[in-house]
C-alpha cells in the first residue's frame, strides 16, 4: 500500500479531476462508491464531491470502508513492511471481451449469468465491467470483426476462464444457466485431466469457460 502522503495526493487529484469534469473519474467513482451507482457520468460529475468524498474513494479502492479505516490499516501495514521484503503481489485480473453492443452484453451477463454491472464508461457507453463474486470481465465495444469468420467456434478459442471451488458448485451453476436459457458451446463435461467444465457463448461469440473439480 502507498504511504499516506501519496494517498492524500491521490485523493486531491481525484477531487481536481471531478472539478474539471474529467469523464474517466466518473467511472472510478461509480465503481467504488455505492451511492453513485446507477447515475450517468454527467450526473456524477455534476454532483457535490468534496475532499472527504475523494478520500473515501481512495479508501474503497484500497479495500477499506472509510478513510479512517484506511489510515489505521496503512499504519499496521507500514509497521509490518519494515520487517518484510518488498515483493509485488498481483491482486486481481480481468479478462477483456470484445463486444458489439455494451448495453446488450451487460443485459446478457446480468440477466442470464447472474453478474452485476461494476461500471460503464462513455455516453453512449463503449467500455464497461461486469462482476460476480471475485470474477471480473471487461467489455470493450468494437465496430469491426476482431476474429476471422467462425475461427473461435472451430478452434474453441476461449475469451475467459472462471473457476469454482467444488463439484457441487459447478453442477449447480450449469443447471442455473440451463434454466436461464443460456447458449452453450459445450455442456457440462468431465475432462481427462480431472476437471468438470462447460463453455458459455455470449451474444458476440465470446466463449467463456466455467470449471470446477470432479468431486
Amino acid at each position: 500500500m502507498p504511504n499516506l502522503d501519496n494517498l492524500r495526493k491521490q485523493a486531491k487529484q481525484y477531487l481536481r479531476w471531478h472539478r474539471d469534469r474529467y469523464y474517466p473519474v466518473a467511472a472510478a467513482i461509480k465503481a467504488a462508491m455505492p451511492r453513485f451507482r446507477g447515475m450517468s457520468d454527467a450526473d456524477v460529475l455534476a454532483a457535490r464531491f468534496k475532499l472527504v468524498d475523494a478520500q473515501e474513494l481512495v479508501a474503497r479502492q484500497a479495500g477499506f470502508a472509510s478513510w479512517q479505516a484506511l489510515k489505521a490499516g496503512a499504519a499496521v501495514m507500514a509497521s509490518h513492511a519494515k520487517s518484510a521484503s518488498q515483493h509485488p503481489v498481483l491482486s486481481s485480473v480481468a479478462a477483456e471481451l470484445f463486444v458489439s453492443n455494451i448495453a446488450r452484453s451487460c443485459d446478457f451477463f446480468t440477466q442470464k449469468l447472474g453478474f452485476a454491472v461494476a461500471f460503464t464508461y462513455g455516453e453512449p457507453p463503449f467500455y464497461g465491467q461486469v462482476m460476480r463474486d471475485r470474477a471480473r470481465l471487461n467489455l470493450r465495444q468494437v465496430c469491426e470483426p476482431v476474429f476471422v469468420s467462425d475461427i473461435r467456434e472451430r478452434e474453441h478459442l476461449l475469451s475467459a476462464a472462471i473457476t469454482v471451488d467444488t463439484a457441487a458448485e459447478i453442477k449447480q451453476l450449469f443447471l442455473d444457466f440451463q434454466v436461464a436459457g443460456v447458449p452453450f458451446h459445450q455442456t457440462l463435461k468431465t475432462e481427462p485431466w480431472g476437471a468438470r467444465n462447460f463453455i458459455v457463448r455470449d451474444p458476440d461469440g465470446n466463449l467463456i469457460l466455467f470449471a470446477g473439480p470432479v468431486d
